[in-house]
């Protein structure tokens, strides 16, 4: 069976763009023959300034979210990372293997530290490792697939890198896996800024439609979303028309069609709004409905996350002590 392996970080409440890009497809995956694990990443959580218990909150929410989402504990290995301890006994290894250039080259880490010093923040060093700790979280399993958003690439390329040259180095040690993404809205963007994906952990919320909104909450969004000017109707054009294109692919996730053939339906930007504003309401209607049945009982979620971790355990220990005598380690 094929390995599957993802995960989410608790920086935020989880958007639209989380579940089209990513908790689709997970759940999606569950349902073929795989062997498939999905984890709340809460270390990666720690590479910014955080408020310990805000992080706590939201990988509950986090996993609660997963759960009504429709990933069931009976077809997959649901836990908290940093419930098992391989995935930082694993980095350690992974870091001795990375080069410090690499590590510099990743986009997220050239943004988001020119953020926090433009901000007047110090730049944590798990900034820049934090990749290593994502390659530990894939490779501790043997996982064959990492289904991720188009923005996670890299990351997967990295860890790609990282599994073939321990691999070199020491024998093989290492599944290589690669990352399988979404064919539309793999990458839903801002709705007031179609430019920029639509990240959970964005200072203001008003181009951001979160799981949790209320129906009106979401229209309202989706109605204020930025269009752009042309005079030749609805036209999908990512380059020159970002919002409506934007629209169009939340629009093609939700109904299954493909977004230049909506794009003909439409003469003006109003009716398109519209339909895209019930097509979410109806989308995310049955998951809030789960998610307030299984809040009402939290004993179950760290039931699962519990049972979850031990699953995940007993699968990446013998992953890491190969890695760990391959390595040149006595064992203890």
């Amino acid at each position: 069976m094929t390995r599957i392996f993802s995960g989410v970080k608790p920086t935020g409440h989880l958007t639209l763009g989380n579940y089209l890009g990513a908790v689709r497809q997970w759940v999606a995956a569950e349902q073929k023959p795989d062997d498939a694990l999905f984890c709340v990443v809460d270390l990666h959580a720690l590479t910014v300034d955080h408020d310990p218990a805000r992080v706590r909150r939201l990988s509950r929410q986090a996993a609660t979210l997963l759960l009504a989402a429709g990933l069931g504990p009976e077809k997959c290995t649901l836990f908290v990372q940093s419930h098992v301890d391989e995935h930082t006994r694993l980095a350690y290894l992974l870091e001795c293997t990375a080069s410090d250039g690499e590590l510099r080259r990743m986009i997220q880490y050239r943004e988001k530290s020119v953020r926090a010093q433009d901000a007047g923040e110090g730049v944590r060093l798990s900034l820049l490792t934090y990749p290593v700790l994502m390659a530990a979280d894939i490779l501790a399993y043997d996982t064959a697939e990492v289904p991720v958003g188009e923005d996670q690439r890299q990351h997967v390329e990295l860890t790609r890198d990282l599994a073939a040259r321990f691999n070199q180095r020491y024998g093989h040690t290492f599944t290589v896996p690669r990352a399988t993404h979404a064919q539309v809205a793999a990458r839903v963007m801002d709705l007031q800024d179609p430019t920029s994906k639509m990240g959970k952990s964005h200072g203001s919320g008003a181009g951001i439609v979160y799981l949790l909104d209320e129906p009106a909450v979401i229209r309202k969004k989706v109605m204020r979303a930025v269009t752009d000017s042309g005079d030749d109707g609805v036209v999908y054009d990512r380059a020159a028309r970002p919002g409506v294109a934007n629209l169009l692919d939340v629009l093609a996730a939700c109904t299954g069609e493909e977004p230049q053939a909506l794009a003909r339906g439409y003469a003006q930007y109003g009716p398109l709004k519209r339909d895209v504003a019930d097509a979410v309401v109806e989308l995310l209607r049955p998951l809030r409905e789960r998610h307030a049945e299984i809040s009402a009982d939290p004993g179950e979620v760290e039931r699962v996350l519990r049972e979850g971790a031990g699953r995940a355990r007993a699968l990446a220990r013998p992953v890491v002590d190969r890695a760990y005598e391959a390595i040149g380690l006595l064992a203890p």
